[in-house]
């Protein structure tokens, strides 16, 4: 008798996931659960690629200076991501995200002064128009000293700047944003 996973014991009597995103706070391991879906399961992964943003090592230093093109960055960044998985066909592989477009503004509340946040929403408004919703969201916690630890140990030199109480007000948000978040 072949062996049941844990997700088909969860999706019994249910259609699969076409579309699945990974959530959690800066160094909770979306990308490494997500990267593990997709090789497990042959799923397509979609991956923010953090390292891109020539706006975060700056961010980490001096917060306040760099917030608005950081986070903008990012929301570009992940508008195309969304916009390709958009343009994709119904007979494209299951799609596993290490990110969820939904969540980009906390980050934004979190960094932003006021002007610097209404501006952001008028141009995430925009851009997230017609976003496909993920069938399964998976939410990753931890708490901050054990996100600090995974930071350091990956060791990627943008993210040396990153503080404890900065994780603790995103774990805050985050668990804000999913105690209502149903639209998975």
């Amino acid at each position: 008798m072949p062996e049941t996973t844990a997700i088909e014991i969860a999706l019994k009597g249910r259609k699969p996931p076409a579309y699945i995103a990974v959530e959690g706070p800066i160094g909770v391991g979306k990308t490494t659960l997500a990267k593990r879906l997709a090789a497990t399961f042959n799923y397509q992964v979609v991956l923010e690629n953090a390292e891109e943003n020539p706006f975060l090592e700056r961010f980490y230093r001096n917060r306040k200076q760099a917030a608005l093109a950081t986070q903008l960055f990012f929301l570009f960044q992940r508008s195309q991501k969304i916009h390709d998985l958009r343009q994709a066909d119904i007979f494209e592989p299951v799609r596993v995200a290490d990110f969820l477009i939904e969540k980009d503004p906390l980050f934004a509340r979190v960094n932003l002064d006021r002007d610097e946040f209404q501006l952001y929403q008028k141009v995430y408004q925009q851009l997230t128009i017609d976003a496909p919703r993920p069938d399964l969201v998976i939410y990753l916690q931890a708490a901050p000293d054990v996100l600090l630890g995974r930071i350091e140990n990956r060791g990627i030199a943008a993210e040396r700047g990153i503080e404890r109480d900065y994780l603790e007000r995103l774990n805050e948000v985050y668990s804000e944003f999913f105690l209502y978040y149903d639209d998975a």
